[in-house]
């Protein structure tokens, strides 16, 4: 094969980045949870909206694992930029504060559209780079945990230029449609290179390093969804991924709703309060979520998956536990809104590798979409648990119950062991 012939393979990060700064706009979402609230809704409600765009973004991405053969990675792109910002504009243009129209539109659309586009990035950057698994996956989906800071301060750098902030001088409804536009013309262009490599292609003085240990090299033997369902490494990868997504998920849902009431609790005022727990998420989290998920994957290139997501997990445990604890002080906020922010954004570097390490990289396009429904659990589990625990007045509770799952996820995944290939398993 001749590598002249061939795409820069680095453009695939560029156009994987542009589309997931869109599709991390649901991240986006506690920033709007407060003017919702003042709206009359419960904190249950803004939970439910969250939860339905996490569960429709997994569900969907099954579906679209399934399409990509027949449709191709760009016209699935394409499919995902276009139903995300139809979402958000439909939610914008029914006025942005009445539940069930947002529910539908930016709730289930959005997240379907999300759902569309997420398993390109990963399944054309793992074709791309089975050589540097780990961080091209960090790569892939950096942009999805950078989305939210993007969106969020681009709301209040607007907002300034009419002399207030985005969302108190426009409105719901129109951020939502100036978003949705945005949206679907970036995605567009990011789906210019999102093209496989032809077959047979690897990368130039690059061979599979198969370990000391018995057996092929990881990933060189691809297991078609079928076979990869029938083994319990799958499902014991999918239980500590959904208690990890739970975990992660739940503290973006509340990263604003808990800080303001710890934060006011001890004094602080309302104004202070909100701007201190904006910060927290909208920079501290969001920016260590995207960056978190390109040092993971850098990790574990270099100490192998499975070590990675056992320190991942039970450090995450730690530090959830520990937030309930910290969010009423603006500096342990921040810090803590850093440690979660940065081991959540590894779950999305780590378990696309680790499924392509386990399950072979020819089709982990479908494998993960079938893996990554624990992000659905986790994102019905998670933030729902926090709003009704917080309707009850007790926060802390979900923050210690999620902790607990994250220490069991790293006694989980230690377990795992790679599958012994099925019959039909097809070595590459």
């Amino acid at each position: 094969m001749d590598n002249a012939k061939v795409m820069n393979r680095w453009l695939v990060v560029v156009g994987a980045i542009l589309i997931q700064l869109c599709l991390g706009a649901i991240y986006a979402w506690s920033v709007f949870t407060k003017p919702l609230t003042e709206a009359g809704w419960s904190k249950a409600q803004t939970q439910a909206v969250f939860s339905a765009g996490l569960a429709l973004f997994a569900i969907v991405m099954v579906i679209a694992g399934r399409m990509m053969p027949k449709l191709g990675p760009r016209k699935l792109a394409i499919a995902g930029g276009v139903v995300l910002g139809l979402g958000y504009i439909l939610g914008g243009l029914s006025g942005g504060t009445s539940f069930w129209p947002t529910f539908l539109f930016v709730g289930v659309i959005g997240g379907a559209g999300i759902g569309l586009g997420y398993v390109v990035p990963i399944a054309v950057g793992i074709r791309w780079f089975p050589d540097k698994k780990g961080l091209v996956s960090g790569l892939a989906v950096a942009g999805f945990g950078f989305g939210a800071t993007l969106w969020m301060t681009l709301a209040d750098s607007l907002g300034r230029l009419g002399g207030g902030h985005f969302l108190t001088t426009m409105g719901l409804g129109k951020t939502w449609i100036i978003y949705g536009i945005a949206y679907l013309i970036i995605v567009l262009i990011g789906s210019i290179w999102m093209a496989f490599p032809p077959e047979g292609w690897k990368p130039a003085g690059w061979s599979p390093v198969t370990p000391a240990a018995k057996g092929p090299a990881a990933g060189t033997v691809d297991f078609r969804s079928g076979q990869m369902l029938a083994t319990p490494q799958f499902y014991m990868i999918l239980l500590t991924f959904a208690f990890g997504a739970s975990a992660g998920l739940m503290s973006i849902g509340l990263m604003k709703l808990f800080p303001m009431q710890a934060l006011q609790a001890r004094g602080m005022d309302t104004e202070a309060a909100s701007a201190v727990a904006t910060m927290a998420m909208g920079v501290f989290f969001a920016l260590s979520n995207g960056i978190g998920r390109i040092v993971w994957g850098l990790v574990s290139d270099k100490i192998g998956r499975k070590p990675s997501i056992i320190i991942m997990s039970v450090t995450q445990g730690v530090f959830v536990i520990l937030f309930q604890f910290m969010a009423g002080n603006a500096a342990t906020l921040y810090l803590f809104a850093v440690l979660i922010g940065f081991n959540f954004g590894g779950n999305f570097a780590l378990f696309p590798a680790i499924t392509a390490d386990t399950f072979g990289n020819k089709y982990v396009g479908q494998n993960y979409g079938w893996v990554f429904l624990a992000y659905a659990v986790g994102g019905i589990f998670g933030p729902m648990l926090g709003g009704k625990l917080g309707d009850m007045g007790s926060f802390p509770l979900a923050f210690t119950i999620c902790g607990v799952l994250c220490l069991v996820a790293g006694g989980v995944i230690a377990a795992v062991r790679q599958p012994k290939p099925a019959a039909q398993a097809v070595a590459a």
